[in-house]
């Protein structure tokens, strides 16, 4: 029993803290022997063709702002391209849009999700870089220069920017939690593109080299996480770009987080499933180590193991009177206490950040069981009702 919960326990820690202290030390070590890898530069001749590409459904509350925020990007004359997709819009989202002669708008009425939508559009895309965004989430000023700067590289086939998410004092469990935890997957995924390669780019903002693209099955859930996963397993690498940043606000609630949280494990299940030779450590030696130790043990064992490690330890402490294995068992119990104190102060407004952390922990934990249920009891579409954000 001892032996089954160290095991556990020890994997519960290198998946949320074991990994990160590990890829910092070998990022210090390959510092050391090679130094830090040069910032490309910014030649403005050299930039390739670029076309934003932004679907985009109901969104007449943002699309405005979201038209300007585009319009004000920074990119050499003649090289970009901005393409809008609305398929199944039935607000005045594409009528917003036609009102801006320098977007090409793309809608018909019918619904068949966001994939389909993209799929739709590379039809159209005839430059070097395809670059996607979410309709909802606003670029830097240079965005896509310092995006675009890194396909100099021959060996980078997808380009990613970081997601910030917007928060102020008064920031609830939603907020506090999500921003707390892109701040750790951001350093996580400096130190992957150090070392090799992103594991996968979030939809908030992100590019691929138009030649590389691979359409995804159109039951495809993380459709942004598959293509440019495809691209990796072709032998290229996925680069991070923190200079290069889509800023979007928190989920509206918890229970929005919540939606969203397990859509993405059921999402992450069905691509565990379907890029199963990334586990081939010979044909990946790197990548395979990242994607395992990145993506797979977060959407697969780790929450259960956090329940064995509670109950073996339970019995433990009980039952065997090690006073280490007590100590053991009421600091989890203390943690989980935070976890329900963080519940209480969220269902009545009182804003203590120390305490949604643990709670957004235990939420994100309890997505990814709900979401392999989801997964295998077939209930995940690709098409999806979007969580609401705080305006």
């Amino acid at each position: 029993m001892k032996i089954i919960l160290w095991i556990s326990f020890f994997i519960v820690f290198y998946t949320f803290a074991g990994y990160g202290i590990l890829l910092y030390f070998l990022i210090k070590i390959k510092r050391a022997l090679k130094g830090r890898p040069a910032i490309p530069a910014v030649d403005n001749n050299l930039l390739p063709g670029c076309t934003l590409v932004v679907a985009a459904f109901n969104e007449e509350l943002f699309i405005t702002d979201k038209i300007a925020n585009c319009l004000a990007l920074n990119y050499p004359d003649g090289k970009l391209k901005l393409l809008f997709i609305t398929d199944g819009s039935s607000d005045k989202t594409p009528e917003i849009i036609s009102g801006y002669p320098q977007i090409q708008l793309l809608h018909q009425p019918e619904r068949a999700g966001k994939i389909a939508a993209v799929h739709r559009a590379m039809e159209y895309i005839d430059t070097e870089i395809a670059v996607f965004t979410d309709a909802n989430t606003f670029l830097n000023p240079d965005a896509l220069i310092k995006i675009c700067r890194h396909y100099a590289d021959k060996t980078v086939g997808c380009v990613a920017g970081e997601k910030r998410v917007q928060m102020n004092e008064n920031a609830d469990a939603s907020a506090a939690g999500e921003g707390f935890y892109w701040k750790y997957e951001s350093a996580l995924k400096k130190w992957d593109s150090e070392l090799y390669t992103v594991v996968g780019a979030a939809g908030e903002l992100f590019s691929v080299r138009r030649s590389l693209y691979q359409d995804v099955p159109a039951d495809t859930v993380l459709d942004d996480f598959m293509i440019s996963m495809l691209i990796a397993s072709q032998g290229y690498r996925i680069v991070y770009e923190p200079e290069a940043y889509a800023i979007e606000t928190a989920s509206e609630n918890v229970l929005e987080e919540l939606k969203r949280k397990i859509r993405i494990a059921a999402g992450g299940i069905q691509s565990i499933l379907r890029l199963l030779n990334l586990f081939n450590p010979i044909k990946y030696p790197v990548l395979s180590f990242q994607y395992i130790s990145h993506r797979v043990l977060r959407w697969t064992v780790t929450p259960f193991l956090l329940i064995l490690v509670f109950i073996l330890n339970g019995i433990l402490a009980i039952k065997g009177g090690e006073l280490f294995y007590t100590l053991f068992f009421a600091a989890q119990i203390f943690f989980y206490m935070l976890a329900f104190l963080g519940f209480i102060m969220e269902k009545r407004q009182i804003r203590i950040k120390a305490l949604f952390v643990p709670y957004y922990f235990c939420v994100m934990n309890y997505a990814v069981l709900m979401g392999i249920i989801r997964y295998f009891t077939k209930k995940q579409s690709a098409i999806w009702e979007k969580a609401q954000r705080k305006q």
